[in-house]
């Protein structure tokens, strides 16, 4: 079941949106960036869009990976995965 949290003020939101908040900078300094799409409470999967230089960029798997999800998962323990879109 996937269920879509757009709204502002959802706690789970809110907790993705900020570990991406602290992953953002780095991307956007290499002209990228990461945009939260949605997250699956069943499976624990977040979606995300990688944007700019990230989108087509060859190491964006890695850099989803090792870096966006190592540290998503780290900070909640909620999350599974981090899949992009």
């Amino acid at each position: 079941m996937l269920l879509v949290f757009k709204a502002k003020g959802n706690p789970m939101r809110d907790k993705i949106e900020a570990v991406l908040d602290e992953i953002r900078p780095t991307l956007q300094a290499d002209g990228g960036d990461v945009e939260f799409i949605d997250y699956n409470t069943d499976s624990g999967i977040v979606l995300v869009r990688m944007k700019g230089a990230c989108g087509n960029c060859p190491m964006s798997l890695m850099t989803l990976k090792q870096g966006i999800e190592a540290r998503m998962k780290a900070a909640i323990p909620e999350v599974r995965s981090v899949e992009q879109i």
